[in-house]
């Protein structure tokens, strides 16, 4: 079981700065879709709008209400979202969650920043809140993608 310095440590000042970094930090006025997640262990929330064209995120934007591990993973999210489809959403968060629980290996291109998060695997109770902007970004597609289909 990893002690309380394992636990201060995993606070690292690359994770805190990024942090405080703040990526589409604004809602979107006309999205396309929106999804909010919450993490109930810890309280965290984001809610993730989205504009879609052609298949691949145009505009996106966010209301960050985490930890600082939330906050990280949300900038990075940010930083790389722009321009992926449903595909690529859905990889990479399957990619997090398997670094995250299954000690796999960091998430691929564009999302490779996330691995300053990997060390968060130890702590299962903050999985969730690493988890949430990706996921949110997910089902806000997964919407666009269920309302095309109604079409």
């Amino acid at each position: 079981m990893p002690s309380e310095t394992d636990l201060i440590k995993l606070y690292s000042d690359k994770i805190l700065q990024m942090a405080a970094q703040p990526i589409y930090r604004e809602r979107l006025v006309e999205p396309d879709a929106s999804a909010t997640k919450r993490s109930p262990l810890c309280g965290s929330a984001i809610t993730v709008d989205i504009v879609v064209k052609g298949g691949f995120i145009t505009h996106y934007g966010q209301d960050v209400r985490a930890c600082a591990l939330g906050q990280a993973s949300s900038t990075i999210v940010g930083k790389a979202i722009i321009g992926c489809s449903l595909t690529e959403v859905r990889k990479v968060y399957e990619e997090l969650k398997g670094m995250l629980e299954n000690n796999g290996p960091i998430p691929s291109k564009p999302f490779d920043d996330l691995y300053m998060l990997k060390p968060a695997s130890e702590y299962k109770n903050r999985h969730a809140s690493i988890l949430l902007a990706i996921e949110a970004t997910l089902t806000a597609f997964i919407q666009i993608e269920d309302e095309n289909r109604l079409i």
